[in-house]
């Protein structure tokens, strides 16, 4: 008897019979190309904020610190009084003063008295002229001492004016540093306060030479002078990242580079009418610096990894190759590349966070992308 083993056959066959391969779906991702145009970077410099007037208040005589008229941080306006030293002691010097005066003025008149005297005796023959010659050499001395006299009593003037200090200029109080009833002088190694003029703030920051030499190239003018009239207007980053409502603009280039940093100093100035900021805030300067025909990068485009940046480059056909660039400055959203790409290539633009080294794509040329990759 035979059995049919056809069937089973078929059964077998039909179970060892794999589907046909499927091919991998290759991805559509938007490209852009690489092209030059001209940017302008901006850099962020560390500067410090003064004010246009910053003075330590010091007292110019010795004694006992009587009377503080001010608190701290208030605003004070030119020759307001601020703070008084005893005067005391100050009145009886100058009363000593006037009264050596009036005994130089005295001995000054007897010395003439003597004089008028001698005359018609030395001319009559009565009397030797050595006593006039002598009366006339005491009348000297006598003139002397009036003159010192005179400037004893000035002097105590002056220094009875220097008890009661005054406001040099308009602006605010620093700490007041003594206390009523310490003993301050002009040797004193702290000042009894700090007053600043911040009407108008001084912002100082400092250029490497390589950025010092590209700031005075893209600025027309053979002085500095003349570059810096062509300068636009710089802002003033805050410490909160915030921008200082008023632009400002570079009016001085220190006159050499500090031999240590490899850097010079510049000053901008600023306007600070309502006294927002006052001396020694902290901030940054930015300042544009214009490069010409240089390949632009969107940043968006650009994938990150141990200090390094990469775009997925697109070659011949059409597999991406993971290629490290160099990055010399930023403008707005873009980055600007050195080297690493050329003008003409295409790199992926977005979608490229699951690409692998010698994937093969698509390429999708949108102009929203070009047009995003230009702003």
């Amino acid at each position: 008897m035979k059995i049919k083993y056809l069937p089973l056959l078929a059964i077998l066959y039909g179970c060892s019979e794999k589907p046909a391969t499927q091919q991998a779906q290759v991805q559509k991702l938007p490209v852009i190309q690489i092209s030059t145009q001209n940017a302008t970077t901006y850099q962020d410099y560390p500067a410090s904020i003064e004010g246009a007037v910053n003075v330590e208040i010091r007292p110019q005589v010795s004694g006992i610190l009587d009377k503080i008229f001010v608190d701290d941080g208030a605003y004070v306006t030119k020759g307001q009084s601020l703070f008084e030293i005893e005067r005391a002691p100050f009145i009886e010097k100058l009363n000593n003063a006037r009264a050596s005066l009036r005994a130089a003025q005295g001995a000054l008149a007897s010395s003439q008295l003597e004089i008028d005297k001698l005359t018609p005796l030395v001319q009559n023959r009565v009397v030797s002229d050595y006593q006039l010659k002598t009366a006339e050499s005491a009348k000297e001395v006598a003139m002397g001492s009036l003159e010192q006299a005179k400037a004893d009593v000035a002097t105590a003037q002056i220094n009875l004016g220097y008890t009661l200090i005054k406001a040099p200029v308009n602006g605010y109080i620093g700490r007041v540093q003594r206390k009523q009833g310490s003993l301050v002088g002009p040797a004193d190694p702290t000042a009894l306060t700090d007053l600043s003029d911040v009407h108008q703030l001084h912002v100082f920051f400092a250029l490497g030479e390589f950025d010092f030499i590209r700031f005075k190239s893209q600025y027309p003018g053979k002085k500095l002078a003349d570059k810096l009239r062509n300068v636009p207007p710089v802002d003033l980053i805050l410490a909160n990242d915030s921008a200082f409502a008023k632009k400002g603009r570079i009016d001085v280039i220190n006159g050499q580079f500090d031999n240590n940093t490899g850097a010079i100093t510049l000053r901008a100035v600023f306007k600070n009418d309502d006294g927002l900021l006052r001396s020694g805030n902290t901030g940054k300067i930015r300042l544009g610096l214009k490069f010409g025909k240089e390949m632009i990068v969107p940043q968006s485009a650009t994938l990150e990894m141990q200090d390094q940046t990469f775009v997925f480059l697109v070659t011949p056909g059409n597999k991406v190759t993971k290629q490290i660039i160099t990055i010399i400055g930023k403008s707005g959203t873009n980055y600007i590349v050195k080297d690493g790409i050329n003008p003409g290539d295409y790199i992926v633009y977005r979608g490229y966070e699951h690409l692998r080294e010698g994937d093969a794509i698509e390429p999708e040329k949108t102009e929203a992308a070009n047009q995003l990759a230009n702003n």
